[in-house]
């Protein structure tokens, strides 16, 4: 089941200069527990934006640059080809950015995202969801606190 995980604003606000505009603790551990032991796909900027590859996961990389290689990482040219090599795994994780969740959402099958309930000046941006083709099957909302600047809300989609 390809499943996209993201957090996204109101505004689907995904990030600036290629880092997050907002710092979410329960969020950050939410995200670790669904993806270890799955192959997670996202863009170069994506995982150049980690300071080291992220543990217990396969980290695969959609670039159109022919030349780039990263250590601890599978890189590939084409969406296409990162399920391919995710194909055993029940659950691969697009993680990012803003152009593979373009590519992924019309053949990805559900949603884990994470809505932040604020704007945010971004560069990067989720795509809108097609309510006609999303069902929400789940949400669980969470108050700001000492941790959290922000309030957001845990959003599972799956395909209709």
């Amino acid at each position: 089941m390809l499943t996209m995980i993201a957090a996204a604003a109101k505004n689907n606000a995904l990030g600036k200069e290629n880092d997050l505009v907002w710092h979410l603790p329960d969020d950050f551990k939410r995200f670790k527990q669904l993806t270890t032991g799955h192959h997670i796909i996202m863009g170069r900027k994506t995982f150049e934006s980690f300071p080291q590859p992220l543990p217990n996961r396969t980290h695969i990389i959609v670039t159109r640059n022919r030349d780039y290689t990263a250590k601890g990482a599978v890189v590939v040219h084409t969406l296409e080809r990162a399920i391919e090599i995710a194909q055993d795994d029940p659950q691969p994780f697009i993680i990012g950015g803003g152009e593979i969740y373009e590519l992924a959402l019309p053949i990805a099958e559900k949603i884990e995202l994470t809505r932040i309930h604020s704007n945010f000046e971004a560069d990067t941006f989720f795509p809108e969801l097609d309510e006609n083709k999303w069902k929400l099957v789940k949400e669980e909302f969470h108050p700001t606190d000492e941790k959290h600047k922000y309030a957001f809300t845990y959003l599972t989609y799956e395909r209709r």
